[in-house]
């Protein structure tokens, strides 16, 4: 894509303007460090143009916290004082998911990671959101409990104006097949390769 400039122009009879405000579908992949942040570096362009940002960590303890999360509430706090941006929301499994009720630590992962994205399903339908982050969505599809089949043909068929972006390691081929964007993040060095545990700011 020299100077941003496609390589091929499709015979798919739309406009340039039309080709370039589809939705898109992006996975980040890989055993690179920088899946998610790059994911949530789009969520703060998307709010500074004013989207609904939707965020869904799968896999994460509803206890964990990162220091993205608490920048992009803080920005979801300043649309709903100032209108500035767009709103933000940000749910993690197991009792992060605001719509159930269990207290604590959800002890059956596989239904916790269904019954969220039975959410983002309804959310989809509904477009409540114009970025949807699925934060390390990739494991619960690889281990089964979520049908990858179900999330590629809801995505496709997704309706209006939805950018999704899924994060984490050996996505599944249909995935990637189904994407318009696809990256995998190659680890060359990390700095726990040489005994250093992760530290702030950097990790989280």
């Amino acid at each position: 894509m020299p100077q941003g400039q496609p390589t091929t122009v499709p015979d798919d009879g739309l406009t340039t303007r039309q080709r370039r405000n589809r939705p898109l579908l992006a996975v980040h992949t890989g055993d690179g460090k920088g899946k998610s942040t790059a994911a949530f570096g789009l969520a703060l362009r998307g709010w500074n143009q004013g989207w609904s940002i939707g965020v869904f960590q799968f896999v994460k303890s509803a206890k964990w916290r990162i220091g993205e999360q608490t920048v992009l509430e803080r920005l979801g706090e300043l649309h709903a004082q100032t209108g500035e941006g767009g709103p933000v929301e940000w749910h993690k499994m197991g009792s992060g998911w605001s719509w159930t009720r269990k207290s604590g630590d959800a002890d059956d992962h596989a239904e916790a990671a269904a019954q969220g994205w039975e959410e983002i399903k309804r959310r989809l339908a509904a477009q409540t959101h114009d970025l949807l982050i699925l934060d390390e969505f990739t494991y619960p599809m690889e281990w089964g409990w979520v049908s990858v089949d179900d999330v590629v043909s809801t995505l496709r068929e997704r309706p209006g104006f939805q950018h999704v972006v899924i994060t984490g390691r050996r996505a599944h081929p249909a995935l990637i097949e189904a994407a318009d964007l696809a990256t995998e993040m190659t680890k060359l060095k990390h700095p726990m390769d040489a005994g250093q545990k992760g530290q702030r700011g950097i990790e989280w």
